[in-house]
């Protein structure tokens, strides 16, 4: 193949305005994958805290297992109203400069609630 003299160089010039639109499009990806792992983390996390509470198991050990469980720095906030247990576990994921916040929450029957014993 022979390039004229007017098609030196546009390949460069090609890959000079492709690149950075692929490199974007590389971050966009990768960040996604970041939130969606931070939100099954935190999803998890509350579920395992909502099983928990909801076997009368203590505070300090559901909190401990959700810990395990959710990213690092994560929030866990329990509470019970009548027969169900609601956790609310809420982290940040950090991308670029700023931090996208993720939020799950599960919700379990208590145990032995409204059964008769």
């Amino acid at each position: 193949m022979t390039l004229t003299r007017g098609q030196q160089g546009s390949a460069t010039a090609e890959l000079a305005v492709a690149l950075p639109a692929l490199v974007l499009v590389i971050a966009v990806v990768a960040g996604a994958g970041a939130v969606a792992r931070a939100t099954v983390r935190c999803q998890d996390a509350a579920w395992t805290a909502a099983r928990l509470l909801a076997r009368d198991e203590p505070q300090a050990v559901a909190r401990a297992a959700a810990a395990r469980a959710a990213p690092p720095g994560a929030e866990i906030r329990p509470t019970a109203t009548g027969d169900q247990v609601t956790v609310v576990v809420t982290a940040g994921v950090a991308l670029g400069p700023g931090r996208v916040p993720v939020q799950c929450r599960a919700t379990a029957p208590v145990e032995g609630a409204g059964d008769g014993s």
